[in-house]
Parts: structure tokens; C-alpha cells; sequence
């Protein structure tokens, strides 16, 4: 009796195991296909945090991707969307692009924001017209080196 008991905990521990590794897999997947579903809360904690909605705008450093237009176009249809009547937070890592796009970038962020301002939060690096990005913001709080790790 007791080493069916044993036999029983060890299978449970087993598939236990198995649906982990699943569920790691799925996980890495979704990062790997750019799926946000791992983010998410993360973005939700950082809105709270700074009390107004969070946009994120990446750009490759790995891949030769920069700002354009396109970017402008992309950033200007989510913010249709978007509640800003507390402000605007976009957080920026890009190696740059077009100075003029990124212009444009900081015309909209302001824009679309119902207080005239928007915040930019660089978790990592904003080069190029990243930078023009972020200067052309009103605030870029800086939370420290732990700001990534709050929640």
C-alpha cells in the first residue's frame, strides 16, 4: 500500500514537471514571436506606478530596423485609442532612425496627451533619434537601477 502511495507521488511529481516544462516553452515561444502576453503585467505595474498609461516603442538593435515614418503612423493609430487624460508615458529603446519621424514622434506623443506632456521612461538605450525621443519629453523619471525590478 505504502509503495503504491510512492508510485502515485513520484507520477504526480512527473507530470507536475512535464506541464512546467509546457508551460516554460510556451512562454519562451510567445518572446520569440513578440507575443505580449508575457509583458503585460509588467506594463500594468509600470502604468500604476506612474499613474498614466504606458506605450512601449522598441526598435532592433540586432536588425537593421530604425524610425520612420511608419513608426509615426503606427504610434499616432494607438494613441487614437488610448485614455491619456492623466498623461502619457512612452518607453523608448531604440538605436535610431529618421530625425524628422522622430520629430513628428514628439509632435504626436504631445499631441495625444490630454495634459500637453508626455513622459519617457529609457529602460536600456535611446540613441540617435531615440534621444531626440526622449529630450523632446517633459519628464524622464528616473527610477534607479531597480526600477525594472518594483513588482
Amino acid at each position: 500500500m505504502k509503495e503504491l502511495a510512492i508510485l502515485k507521488q513520484q507520477k504526480r511529481r512527473n507530470s507536475d514537471q512535464v506541464s512546467l516544462k509546457k508551460n516554460m516553452h510556451k512562454q519562451i515561444m510567445s518572446e520569440i514571436n513578440q507575443d505580449a502576453t508575457t509583458r503585460n503585467q509588467y506594463i500594468i505595474a509600470v502604468e500604476k506606478l506612474l499613474n498614466r498609461p504606458l506605450v512601449s516603442f522598441f526598435t532592433s538593435f540586432n536588425y537593421p530596423v530604425s524610425i520612420d515614418d511608419t513608426d509615426c503612423d503606427m504610434l499616432q493609430s494607438i494613441l487614437q485609442n488610448l485614455n491619456t487624460s492623466t498623461g502619457l508615458a512612452l518607453m523608448i529603446s531604440s538605436p535610431g532612425g529618421d530625425g524628422l519621424s522622430a520629430e513628428r514622434i514628439v509632435n504626436i506623443c504631445r499631441a495625444y496627451s490630454k495634459t500637453g506632456e508626455y513622459w519617457a521612461i529609457v529602460p536600456g538605450k535611446a540613441k540617435s533619434a531615440g534621444t531626440i525621443i526622449a529630450m523632446g519629453a517633459s519628464k524622464i523619471p528616473n527610477y534607479g537601477k531597480d526600477f525594472m525590478s518594483f513588482t
